[in-house]
């Protein structure tokens, strides 16, 4: 997988799908893990393997096409299998989260850094062990993006976190003072009418 600052991202690459404004700042960029593209490997190439050692061995014309067929489809499996991990791109920057995805087609979403409301990562063992795992965050109105499968999912939570806000009340302590007088303003003339 493919960490990197701002200072390591190729910008017009990246500018070509996201479609960034000029003044937002690429913070980080990265892409899953190759290795998450082991299974469909594994099936392709099992797919591969039972076509040519049945076609092979097969002494009935038909089943030995049939099976021959496993051939480019196990192909097909692998490759897009790769393909689908090594399209993939995510991208943090000053004002939103983006996801890439797609193979023939392209995917884009975006989740602007001021609907998030919940970010966490999650690692298996495995994950653990080779520090990787996943980073899902929730925004407002039900939308959610995941990066998937990315190295040191705990510094990019972070960066997420500390783009967002990090718990930090929004406004400064005068507009919460002023709040603060309006409620008791409303409060004193509701209890002046009902009581």
């Amino acid at each position: 997988m493919s960490t990197s600052l701002a200072a390591d991202v190729d910008l017009s690459a990246v500018d070509e799908w996201m479609a960034r404004g000029g003044d937002e700042d690429v913070l980080w960029s990265g892409r899953p893990r190759t290795t998450s593209a082991l299974p469909a490997i594994a099936v392709g190439v099992v797919l591969v393997v039972a076509g040519v050692v049945g076609g092979a061995t097969q002494t009935q014309l038909a089943v030995a096409l049939v099976l021959a067929t496993l051939v480019p489809i196990g192909l097909l499996v692998a490759v897009w299998g790769y393909l689908g991990v090594v399209r993939t791109r995510y991208v943090v920057t000053d004002r939103a989260l983006y996801r890439r995805t797609g193979v023939l087609s392209r995917r884009v979403q975006r989740v602007s850094l001021g609907r998030v409301q919940n970010s966490a990562f999650t690692q298996g063992v495995l994950g653990t062990v080779f520090d990787y795992g996943t980073v899902s965050v929730e925004a407002a109105g039900g939308g959610a993006i995941a990066f998937a499968d990315i190295d040191d999912p705990r510094e990019v939570r972070a960066l997420v976190e500390k783009q967002v806000g990090g718990g930090e009340l929004p406004g400064t302590l005068a507009q919460w003072q002023a709040v603060r007088d309006e409620v008791r303003a409303l409060r004193g003339a509701f209890e002046q009418r009902g009581g």
